[in-house]
């Protein structure tokens, strides 16, 4: 892409808590400028999962051809590093014939992952991670965090330590390289062939939380249960590590009835949605709509 090109080519970045209403403002997005949609959401991008993940149904994948959603199985290693990778191929074919591409998730890992690029971390060590899981599974994710603590404090300042997936890479990282995870998240932001504008989507707490609810009552008639019950041979799994899922799992394992599930579930989200919005007030560059 030249430089001139470089000047007339712009992503559009549609983001936002779970259930703001990105899905339907992409598409009307998209329409106005004769794009496609690209999926950026961490859990759109596997097949076995769409009740749970709300992945856009049949009608909006009418109405606008979708990239990068249900491309993938839960059984595959995925990464934001490989969505980074495919994800610039894919804008490389796609700016060929759109000045203006639309790309919508609430994955901020991913998103970020294409604008700035990441550090060229090692790959992944399978053995060693899958150590780490059987870890996890018998002494708890409070054993991992507290040697990661040990092994790397820097990282722990900044991760979710309660996203099991965060923590075994962070720790996986430092123990098959003797350095830091934290080391290696030094490079300054690569540089994008394209504008890049970011549009937040958010509504009043109440709203937000009023439509998670409803969103959640819709997913159990649509059949989210079966649909877990479905995935139950995949639950230890990166992928599955997932609010929905997660509740339903113990539901099944007699930990609490199925009311109390689809409680936890509503309430998990709530709380997710808030963690997506702390995660992007750090970023400056975005343009914020108030929906409401």
């Amino acid at each position: 892409m030249t430089e001139a090109s470089k000047r007339t080519k712009k992503l559009l970045i549609i983001l936002g808590p779970t259930a703001v209403g990105k899905t339907d403002y992409a598409i009307e997005q998209a329409l106005a400028h004769a794009s496609p949609v690209i999926n950026c959401d961490s859990r759109q991008i596997y097949k076995e999962m769409k009740i749970g993940v709300a992945r856009p149904d049949d009608g909006c994948l009418s109405r606008v051809r979708h990239y990068m959603v249900a491309t993938r199985s839960v059984e595959e290693y995925y990464t934001a590093g490989l969505f980074e990778m495919e994800a610039m191929e894919l804008l490389q074919s796609l700016f060929r014939e759109h000045d203006t591409l639309v790309m919508a998730g609430g994955s901020g890992f991913y998103i970020d992952a294409l604008c700035n690029g990441l550090d060229d971390f090692p790959p992944a060590d399978r053995q060693l991670r899958e150590s780490l899981m059987r870890q996890l599974e018998s002494d708890g994710l409070e054993s991992l965090c507290n040697r990661l603590r040990e092994l790397d404090p820097a990282t722990c300042d900044v991760i979710d330590l309660s996203n099991r997936q965060r923590v075994v890479r962070a720790l996986e990282v430092t123990l098959a390289t003797g350095r830091p995870f934290s080391s290696f998240k030094t490079s300054p932001a690569k540089e994008r062939p394209f504008i890049i504008e970011k549009v937040g989507l958010r509504r009043n707490r109440e709203t937000l939380y009023s439509r998670i609810d409803a969103r959640v009552d819709m997913m159990m008639r649509q059949g989210l249960e079966q649909e877990a019950r479905n995935l139950l041979p995949y639950r230890h799994l990166p992928a599955l590590n997932t609010v929905g899922y997660k509740e339903l799992f113990d539901c099944f394992d007699g930990k609490y009835p199925l009311e109390e599930a689809v409680r936890l579930i509503k309430r998990n989200t709530r709380h997710y949605a808030k963690k997506q919005m702390t995660y992007w007030r750090r970023d400056g560059t975005i343009r914020w709509i108030d929906l409401d």
